[in-house]
């Protein structure tokens, strides 16, 4: 059960319902799709540009978030894969209103219980080249918006207290993560094992991932978090180019013969021509 191959597609998922209208907001002429096990995208148009985006809300965890990601990319064949919220920020430098790219996921839970202590066995899943190189683009023309291109952690865990037992062991291994989330790790490795689709995280930093996370979240720092999460994922899609041999790759525009065929190279389309006699050529074996 696969979508038709009509124009590439821009999976684009969330985890919370404000997470999901943010993105929405930017997508137009939107249509509900049910896959056969009951999960629900919205697919419309990216103005400007030759992408469908399909729109999902999968709810909270990696796990979660790993098998149904899994089930998309198998129905929709998406190009690209970005999953797009909120997070908190493990960094004194990434603050609240910053947005946060991850080069790189962390899942943070994985390791040994040995007699001296847990053992920590890291696992880092790279986000996408293409997809960051986009991001870097679009951020330089987006004056408002401070960027940090770093890792994320992802675990099972609300944080909430900075000097909690989960706070000093992400300081201690994981030193380097901007930002915790919850799904992250999950998105990444199924667009990995699952045809290695570009990939990307995206997060607008909501809270410090301290004490004073519910007072943020009150104050409205959720929806302007995931607003502007939605609004550089967008202008990441505007900047991404779609493989070649889509509607919309990276080649410039071709030369055009007065028949209509368009010429490439060593490759000439014949479609919608007029011929007189008889036409030499090769056939590679495409349709």
């Amino acid at each position: 059960m696969t979508m038709p191959d009509i124009q590439p597609t821009a999976l684009v998922l969330t985890a919370l319902p404000l997470e999901y209208a943010a993105v929405r907001a930017h997508v137009e002429e939107r249509e509900e799709r049910i896959h056969r096990d009951g999960t629900r995208v919205e697919v419309g148009r990216l103005t400007s540009t030759s992408w469908h985006v399909a729109l999902a809300e999968l709810g909270m965890g990696a796990d979660r978030a790993g098998v149904l990601t899994t089930q998309l990319i198998d129905w929709l064949r998406p190009e690209a894969v970005l999953f797009v919220g909120v997070a908190g920020s493990l960094k004194d430098d990434v603050e609240i209103g910053d947005l946060v790219v991850g080069t790189q996921v962390y899942e943070i839970h994985g390791g040994k219980q040995a007699p001296e202590g847990f053992l920590v066995r890291p696992k880092a899943l790279p986000g996408s080249h293409a997809l960051e190189q986009a991001a870097r683009s679009a951020v330089r023309d987006m004056p408002d918006v401070r960027a940090h291109f770093v890792p994320i952690a992802t675990g099972d865990v609300v944080l909430t207290d900075a000097e909690s037992e989960i706070a000093r062991f992400l300081r201690q291994n994981y030193n380097d993560a901007g930002a915790i989330e919850m799904e992250g790790s999950g998105v990444l490795q199924a667009a990995h094992l699952n045809g290695q689709v570009n990939a990307l995280v995206i997060r607008g930093i909501s809270d410090r991932a301290d004490a004073k996370k519910h007072r943020d979240d009150a104050s409205g720092s959720q929806q302007r978090a995931a607003e502007q999460a939605a609004a550089v994922t967008i202008a990441v899609l505007h900047k991404h180019r779609p493989r070649e041999g889509s509607s919309d790759s990276e080649e410039g525009p071709q030369e055009r013969g007065p028949s209509g065929a368009t010429y490439g190279g060593d490759h000439v389309d014949f479609r919608c021509g007029t011929f007189h006699g008889s036409v030499t050529g090769k056939s590679d074996g495409r349709r």
